[in-house]
């Protein structure tokens, strides 16, 4: 089976919710991650196969999220687009399901992605169309509600949100309060001291952001590092729940963003003139308990170890680098105890969702593209993405670093 390399893989600045990238549609956001790959990346569009795209909340605004965004980016009208979604592990979804494309003859070159908008996340109301016809209307959240719907209610009983989860998983491991305010503070100062090295720099893409009166301003750094944060500073915020460990300063940011990449047969590289970035290896997802959704790593991870002829504790030891999302520290600590191993020195080295943001259907290609190229600046390696996801899933891949 043909290898699926992976190339000119490039983000957006991860901006805040309402922050600088609100007024950016989300078609808007993922057009400007497609034409970097493709200018940067000196593809021919026409050989373009496919688009494959992640958009966690989608909605008929913007219908068909990678037919959507190809279009818009100027691509040749011939090239199809999709979108799919796995919640949390959709960014990466889309790159193993390209993978899957070219390794098995369907496609030579395909153009994955991911993009959120979670500041333009709207408000609906399911009972207008046939029973309101007067009186009061409730609208829902749509990011709310998406939380609180992640399981079916019926077989799993009612869970309040992620952050419930979070909570169950630091019971369940006896995590503390002050453990979680101090890898999240360490989150943060790896990200920015990250950004003071000029470490984002080969990754990121600009957004140009229009403005009523004046010049567009140029959105290019990550809106949620606080270079500040420390554990003492952390400690003074409030916690979500009464009693418990997560506070705003411990959990991920909600965060508008795009990334994408090309994904293309290895034998086709060389005579489209592309240079990989690096290789998709082996991935593998499954299911955990959604109360406990932060633990889908665990279970990821021993699958994809399972299907590659080892165990979870040699695979990771086998890892140059480890790319963990951060939903909530204490769930990132909890995956850690599941695993039996804690070498921070390789693990989140750049920062992650605490402190670089998650733009849900986004996450999974930013931290494939930040992997690689950190992988670079070592001279190489291998690197595992993973992540929990929410709803009581997991998914893991290995790259290869050309």
């Amino acid at each position: 089976m043909r290898r699926a390399a992976i190339v000119q893989p490039l983000r957006t600045p991860v901006g805040t919710f309402g922050g600088a990238l609100r007024d950016v549609p989300v078609e808007d956001l993922g057009a400007v991650a497609v034409r970097a790959v493709v200018e940067r990346s000196g593809v021919d569009p026409e050989r373009i196969d496919d688009v494959v795209f992640a958009q966690s909340y989608a909605n008929s605004e913007v219908p068909c999220v990678g037919r959507w965004v190809a279009l818009h980016a100027g691509l040749p009208e011939h090239v199809p687009g999709m979108q799919l979604d796995r919640r949390c592990g959709g960014g990466l979804q889309s790159l193993v399901t390209a993978a899957m494309m070219v390794q098995t003859g369907a496609a030579n070159v395909v153009l994955a992605g991911g993009v959120e908008s979670m500041s333009r996340i709207e408000y609906y109301s399911a009972a207008v169309r046939w029973g309101a016809r007067a009186g009061t209307v409730s609208l829902y959240d749509r990011l709310d509600r998406g939380r609180e719907r992640s399981q079916p209610e019926a077989r799993f009983g009612p869970i309040s949100g992620m952050v419930e989860t979070a909570e169950n998983l630091a019971s369940d491991f006896g995590l503390t309060r002050e453990a979680a305010d101090a890898y999240a503070a360490r989150s943060h100062q790896r990200a920015a001291a990250a950004w003071k090295q000029g470490r984002f720099d080969a990754e990121l893409v600009p957004v140009e952001v229009p403005q009523r009166r004046g010049e567009p301003v140029l959105v290019s750094r990550d809106e949620g590092v606080r270079p500040d944060s420390t554990a003492a500073s952390l400690a003074r915020l409030r916690t979500v729940m009464p009693g418990g460990t997560v506070t705003a300063g411990n959990a991920s940011q909600q965060n508008d963003a795009a990334a994408a990449c090309l994904v293309v047969a290895e034998d086709a590289v060389e005579a489209l003139g592309l240079e990989p970035l690096g290789y998709l290896d082996s991935w593998a997802a499954a299911g955990c308990a959604p109360s406990r959704m932060g633990f889908g790593p665990v279970p990821a991870v021993e699958r994809l170890a399972a299907r590659v002829g080892t165990d979870t504790r040699t695979l990771l030891d086998d890892m140059t680098l480890v790319e963990l999302n951060e939903a909530f520290a204490v769930q990132v600590l909890a995956v850690l105890e599941g695993w039996g191993w804690h070498d921070h020195d390789r693990l989140n080295v750049l920062g992650s969702g605490i402190s670089l943001g998650h733009p849900i259907g986004a996450t999974g290609v930013r931290m494939v593209t930040t992997l690689l190229h950190e992988l670079r600046r070592r001279g190489g390696g291998r690197g595992l993405a993973t992540m929990c996801i929410g709803g009581g899933q997991g998914m893991a891949a290995v790259l290869e670093s050309a």
